[in-house]
């Protein structure tokens, strides 16, 4: 079979597949419904499909991998340490020794945020949350059309999939699966030849960006020889914008960063507030100094591929007997993403040094800014014990992977595009940009003085700042503004395109690299 012969074929297959890869979907978005709402003590988990319970739905995944013949054997779909899903392919009869064979990384994270199942069913009607699309005629297209980014016009929504997840990411791993499944069905015209595919649906991403890459890289890699080291990670985020297309090839992101602020102050019944000291108020006052800054950008830097540093309240607890009491103790956590030349350190020290902070100090209350960890135990019970701070990335646009990723969008993705597209619709010509949001891409960055993980030279690592990481791009089905909303959905058509792309891209950096 020719080039050409293998770009047709996968192409083919993409199509072929795709009711496989949507029924898929379809019962992977669902799987909590099984759950949620049964009583613990019968099995039940109102928390299952989120961070560390994800269970349920990578047994799943798993027996489906085996069922479609994503694999060879059984035993090549397994859990890691940490709970991560993987299963592997390769051509076992190719005659190209482990140590010589470019390794590719498929990633995508398999938990979601919280369902909001009843707010889907008063907003939207006709649609559920896990269960999708149940009674058409009581959609309210209305409101569907106010709140997500894109969505296509009327006559395409049945490409349509709903539910949590549907784009952020579970898409992204169905098409792992199916890519996994076509590449091995091709192996004999050499869609896996010198290839080795390790495929990750990981855990726990939502609470912690890319733990599961985290805990590979500082677990498993260290002392590991070539044939586990990367030569490119694909993340299979959703790449869609709203105004720019879907399916893009994002080669970089911002870091991401908690810093907690914790004021404690001292309790008092609330008729006298002059016996106690209050942390809401002069909390509250940090965070609105803290809003102003950023409004005024000051402190923040700009960068023209990743954009600027922002920081806003995301999360807050507050300790008090009642609501007639001063409160005790309030802890407000500030998301921060981080630009290029932008330090943890000095994000820190920003909060540190607003002057509302001094205030509340000087006023008897103990101010804390600290940076935390994340201590929760995966599904697997492991406890990473990071700190929560997730450097961002670039892959220069001239790296090899990043051209094989063009050569490969053109060749098997843009045959699978009907009419080429206005806004978040499918583009004809591949589109490389970057991310808003987080993917577990933050998990592979390491250290520069870190030299336990031995990496060829040929892998052609990068380096940007003080950390290597191997070369990172995404590319996957799913609109950026459509995710984490009421209505989650995403459009089948991407499916088969980022499917396509998945089985033929590693052959073809084999040969870019040869």
């Amino acid at each position: 079979m020719t080039t050409i012969d293998l770009d047709t074929r996968v192409s083919e297959l993409a199509r072929e597949y795709l009711p496989l890869a949507v029924q898929l979907l379809k019962d992977v978005v669902r799987i909590p419904a099984d759950y949620v709402d049964r009583p613990v003590e019968a099995g039940g988990d109102p928390l299952c499909g989120l961070s560390n319970h994800e269970r349920p739905r990578l047994e799943l995944l798993r027996r489906r991998i085996v069922e479609l013949g994503a694999v060879d054997r059984a035993e090549d779909v397994f859990f890691d340490g940490f709970g991560n899903l993987v299963w592997t392919v390769q051509d076992p009869d190719d005659g190209i020794p482990a140590a010589e064979k470019t390794v590719v990384w498929f990633d995508g994270h398999t938990d979601t945020v919280k369902a909001l199942r009843n707010r889907w069913r008063e907003a939207i009607g006709g649609i559920d949350a896990y269960d999708g699309l149940v009674d058409s005629a009581k959609v309210d297209r209305a409101f569907l059309r106010r709140e997500l980014g894109y969505l296509p016009p009327d006559d395409g929504w049945e490409h349509l999939v709903f539910g949590r997840g549907s784009a952020d990411q579970l898409s992204g791993v169905v098409c792992q699966v199916l890519a996994t499944k076509i590449a091995r069905e091709l192996r004999s015209a050499g869609a896996l030849q010198g290839i080795i595919v390790r495929a990750y649906g990981t855990v726990s991403e939502e609470d912690n960006d890319g733990g599961g890459p985290m805990y590979v890289v500082r677990k498993e890699l260290p002392g590991a020889s070539a044939d586990r080291v990367p030569d490119a990670v694909i993340l299979s985020e959703g790449t869609g914008c709203r105004t720019n297309g879907a399916c893009g090839i994002y080669r970089g992101q911002r870091g991401r960063m908690q810093i907690e602020l914790v004021v404690t102050g001292k309790s008092c019944h609330g008729s006298m507030p002059w016996e106690g000291r209050n942390p809401l108020e002069f909390g509250g006052a940090i965070v609105a100094e803290a809003a102003q800054k950023y409004d005024a950008r000051e402190g923040f830097l700009d960068h023209p591929f990743l954009g600027h540093g922002t920081r806003t309240a995301s999360w807050s607890h507050l300790d008090t007997p009642s609501d007639c009491a001063v409160p005790e103790r309030l802890v407000v956590r500030f998301d921060r993403r981080l630009t290029v030349g932008e330090s943890p350190e000095q994000a820190v020290r920003d909060v540190e040094s607003l002057a509302s902070v001094a205030r509340a100090r000087d006023a008897g209350l103990d101010v804390q800014v600290r940076v935390p960890t994340y201590d929760e135990a995966t599904w697997s019970g492991f406890v990473l014990h990071n700190a929560q701070v997730y450097p961002g990335w670039i892959t220069p646009e001239d790296h090899p992977v990043i051209t094989a990723a063009v050569d490969c969008y053109r060749r098997v993705s843009s045959p699978l595009v009907g009419q080429d597209g206005t806004a978040g619709a499918l583009r004809k010509e591949p589109r490389v940009a970057r991310w808003v949001f987080s993917t577990d891409g933050v998990g592979f960055p390491v250290p520069v003085q870190d030299h336990s993980i031995a990496v060829p030279e040929e892998k052609r690592w990068v380096t940007s700042g003080g950390f290597k990481h191997p070369p990172m791009f995404g590319i996957g089905p799913g609109i950026e503004q459509n995710t984490h909303k009421v209505g989650e959905c995403v459009d089948d058509r991407e499916l088969a395109v980022v499917i396509a792309f998945y089985a033929r891209f590693p052959s073809l950096l084999r040969a870019a690299k040869a």
